[in-house]
């Protein structure tokens, strides 16, 4: 009954935070990119920073620009994932009117002192650029220039818009920087702007296309990439099937030659092989909390990853500020039950009865592990003054989702899990007495085939890693999910026939670990992208500084885990199911 109430009071805070979301979402659009003649148009000032350290972003004020003297606007939007991203928009104070042309004209001007020329002179020498948004369209420009030859340091001052429009619609917008001017102290710096609008044939659905780079996701290496792995799935389908499917028939056939002899002659003889560790091969994992846990939340990460690259080839989520990675947020909060489900079928099924625990466990899993590293990411962030330190109120917002909404949806899953598929179904009769592992060649050890087993799964994907890492943590817009949906697809059936096939090896060694085993030997796909990820580091990046250093090798360890997670349960589901398929054929005495 205590339990019932439980669950029934979270679940009426988690229809309450519907209810309010949804309402927000009605009633939160502050603009529909819709403009009438002569209506205000936002010009947002968003980050500033070091060109090589993409994620090493200040406020845009936090050099000594000057704004301009416009102070009130009609309409503000952020979102958590703006948040989260290190996205702050700030007015710029200038005028803009749809279809309103500006003469050049002088918005500010700045008195450069000593600390603001050596504040000017640092960005310039560090080729600062800074972003601003129209209309949800980023524009980019730089600080300035240095004449090397001179020792000069220039700043441009001019900035020149150029604004298409389709209608209603504003849908292209260019920034040329003009005016440059030598920095020196104690001179005055003035700031002046122009706006020039033009009609355009580029109608708004596909006015986000000109930021998307064809040439380079698109190139024949992407398509060869792809090629080379659908066909490793092929071969490895191949190979497995006709190993497997010879090598285990002569087993059944040994195997039913060894039923036809008498008992005398059996103790005799020399049986060798999976067969003789029945009794043990569905004995309960070791630390069955823990692991119980990670395959649920495997199974969560899974979905989660299927349903936003589904979300995003059919949305075009990638065009918006922070929509991917609120959608992500938003996926993985409805999406809990699948873990609760999973891991507290699996956690009653090894005879688990500390569900609660476990229950929280899985909950709290990933997104422990996410808040801690953003939590000591953002102690460096904070240090450094940079954007990417996240606010207060955005922690509070993500600590809420995960206390309100995944806490009571993981609790649902975990008792529908229990009670619907947590009774255990095993084929063979588990022994009370665990049987001695026999000793075997030192390739046949579950750590080297953990090692070995990560290894084509990685093959299938790296190419694939090479243009993620380059959208993420470079100035690429990944557009192309069609192809990362592939990939991921692929990865699974690699993963699946590699686990398969090194499970048999383990199982005919008479090693009948094989739920860690198998679950490592999938899972170490990741360790391989993390060993990549120094290497994309020191030859593919020029990446300085300990901000920016913390900041990728923290979320290329995040990012290694999540993949690690979805890889070793697919492994495991792979290897669980051909398991009970070999045991459930032959006949155990």
């Amino acid at each position: 009954m205590n339990t019932k109430r439980f669950t029934m009071d979270y679940l009426k805070v988690f229809v309450s935070f519907l209810v309010i979301h949804l309402t927000c979402l009605v009633n939160g659009d502050e603009h529909n990119h819709l403009y009438k003649s002569n209506e205000e148009v936002v010009l947002w000032m968003n980050t500033v920073g070091p060109y090589h350290n993409r994620q090493e972003t200040y406020t845009y004020f936090s050099l000594p620009f000057c704004a301009g003297p416009k102070d009130t606007i009609s309409h503000y939007h952020e979102t958590l994932g703006e948040a989260l991203q290190g996205v702050e928009l700030i007015h710029s104070g200038l005028e803009m009117r749809f279809k309103d042309d500006v003469t050049k004209v002088q918005f500010c001007q700045v008195h450069l002192d000593d600390e603001k020329l050596k504040t000017f002179i640092y960005a310039v020498r560090n080729h600062y650029w800074y972003q601003m948004y129209i209309d949800d369209l980023p524009i980019w420009g730089i600080v300035g220039e240095v004449d090397e030859n001179n020792n000069k340091y220039y700043i441009w001052t001019h900035k020149k818009f150029d604004i298409g429009y389709n209608d209603d619609h504003i849908v292209d917008v260019n920034l040329t920087s003009e005016t440059k001017v030598e920095l020196k102290a104690n001179t005055n710096i003035e700031f002046t702007y122009e706006m020039n609008w033009k009609s355009s044939p580029i109608t708004y659905k596909d006015r986000f296309n000109k930021y998307l780079d064809p040439k380079f996701f698109q190139h024949r290496i992407h398509w060869f990439s792809i090629f080379n792995s659908f066909m490793m799935v092929i071969f490895l389908v191949g190979l497995v099937s006709m190993i497997l499917l010879r090598t285990v028939r002569k087993d059944y056939a040994r195997y039913s030659q060894d039923e036809e002899v008498d008992a005398m002659d059996k103790d005799l003889g020399d049986e060798y092989g999976w067969k003789q560790v029945h009794g043990d091969v569905f004995r309960p994992a070791s630390y069955p909390m823990l692991f119980s846990a990670i395959i649920g939340c495997g199974h969560h990460i899974t979905l989660v990853t299927l349903v936003v690259i589904t979300f995003t080839i059919i949305g075009d989520l990638y065009t918006e500020r922070g929509s991917l990675l609120g959608t992500s947020i938003f996926v993985y909060a409805v999406t809990s039950p699948v873990n609760g489900y999973f891991g507290g079928a699996l956690y009653a099924k090894m005879g688990g009865r500390i569900w609660i625990r476990q229950m929280l466990l899985s909950a709290f899993l990933l997104p422990s592990l996410v808040c801690g590293m953003a939590f000591l990411i953002n102690f460096i962030a904070i240090y450094y003054h940079a954007s990417r330190a996240i606010p207060f109120g955005s922690m509070v917002a993500v600590a809420c989702i995960c206390v309100f909404v995944i806490l009571p949806l993981t609790l649902v899953g975990t008792l529908l899990g229990r009670n619907l598929s947590g009774q255990p179904d095993y084929p063979c009769r588990v022994n009370a007495v665990p049987r001695p592992i026999p000793e075997k060649k030192w390739f046949m050890e579950p750590l080297i085939i953990t090692m070995l087993g990560g290894i084509l799964p990685f093959g299938s994907i790296f190419i694939e890693m090479y243009f993620i890492f380059t959208s993420f943590w470079a100035y690429k817009i990944y557009y192309v999910y069609g192809f990362m949906l592939l990939v991921v697809l692929i990865l699974m059936v690699v993963t699946v026939c590699v686990t398969i096939v090194c499970t048999y090896f383990l199982l005919n060694a008479e090693d009948y670990r094989w739920q860690w085993t198998s679950f490592a030997a999938a899972a170490s796909t990741a360790f391989y992208v993390y060993l990549y990820s120094f290497y994309y580091f020191m030859f593919k990046t020029k990446m300085y500084g300990l901000f920016q250093t913390a900041f990728y090798f923290g979320y290329m360890a995040l990012f290694s885990i999540a993949l690690g997670i979805m890889c070793g349960t697919v492994g495991y589901i792979g290897a669980h199911a051909f398991v009970r398929k070999i045991y459930t054929t032959v006949k155990i005495d």
